[in-house]
């Protein structure tokens, strides 16, 4: 069985011209080296779901995405952070959403999974949960980075809402891309998993949930098809049903992974939405299309060798 591995660190408007040498090397750094931890994990023997919590946990702990410490804040200046994780293999799953206090919310979905009780916790009771299952809770000021106090507050004076890299946010700062992180794999056995991890928006309204914690929507895993973790305008992908409408298209209409992919893309922007998404089929093949201008993407390819790009018109064997 061949493995795969794919991740991404959001979609957006991410611009070459505006974006320093210095900083583009910093997100290629990151990914790469967490894509080859990722490729050497399986090559290893271990697990899809086990490799796609400890890439996203990973990803959660790079300040330079929007996941764990480095979080986008709320309208009230607090961090509200959603993940889920997916097992192929029974379709088993967990999320939490607008949880806090917390290094890694995907570890925490993981273990609502393993717990089986309930596919979604939120808030204080994902919290609580954390802590009953032996989470160490951390502070506010653990998780939130000088800049996005900043980028809170020229939010507010514009009185906007930012998603991962609209062109708001990113003329406000065009050397800080942040995103939504995503992990999906396929290891020796051909299981496949997905796990995603988010802040969610800079000043969106305390308790708004995206995308990423919703199974289907951005996130999804099942060995008879397909894993998706999906990135951007979450409103726009839970609408459509992102992740399972993959799915769907595959297992109902018989087509491939790409075809599906880019129609159902396609739909989001057909609707008004941006973003991207990363797959693995059950034979190994990987998509990784996006609307927007860029996509912080890493993967391993068919050769075995971890590729990196951001930009639209980067090409590289898949």
């Amino acid at each position: 069985m061949s493995i795969r591995f794919a991740l991404h660190g959001g979609a957006g408007v991410i611009d070459r011209a505006r974006f320093s040498a210095e900083r583009e090397a910093e997100y290629r750094l990151a990914l790469r080296q967490i894509a080859q931890q990722a490729s050497d994990q399986l090559e290893a023997g271990k697990s899809a779901v086990d490799v796609v919590e400890q890439a996203v946990m990973a990803l959660e702990d790079c300040p330079h995405f929007n996941a764990g410490r480095g979080s986008v804040l709320t309208a009230d200046g607090t961090v509200e952070m959603d993940a889920a994780i997916m097992d192929g293999r029974d379709r088993a799953c967990g999320a939490v959403a607008g949880i806090g206090k917390v290094a890694h919310p995907v570890s925490v979905a993981r273990a609502v999974m393993a717990d089986g009780q309930h596919v979604l916790l939120a808030t204080e009771g994902a919290q609580r949960f954390a802590v009953e299952h032996g989470f160490t809770l951390i502070s506010e000021d653990d998780l939130t980075i000088p800049e996005r106090r900043q980028q809170l507050a020229s939010a507010q004076t514009e009185n906007r809402v930012s998603l991962d890299h609209d062109e708001a946010y990113d003329v406000f700062d065009p050397n800080d891309k942040t995103g939504t992180v995503g992990a999906v794999a396929r290891d020796r056995h051909g299981h496949l998993a997905a796990a995603t991890s988010t802040g969610g928006m800079t000043n969106k309204r305390p308790g708004r949930v995206g995308d990423s914690p919703l199974t289907g929507s951005g996130n999804w895993a099942d060995n008879h098809s397909v894993c998706v973790s999906a990135t951007g305008h979450g409103e726009y992908f839970i609408r459509c049903q992102v992740a399972y409408d993959i799915h769907a298209r595959m297992v109902y209409a018989g087509v491939t992974l790409d075809a599906a992919a880019e129609a159902v893309l396609a739909r989001v922007g057909e609707m008004g939405g941006t973003g991207g998404l990363i797959a693995i089929d059950g034979q190994g093949n990987i998509a990784l299309p996006f609307n927007s201008p860029g996509m912080y993407r890493a993967w391993r390819g068919a050769d075995g060798q971890v590729n990196v790009a951001i930009y639209a018109d980067e090409q590289a064997e898949i």
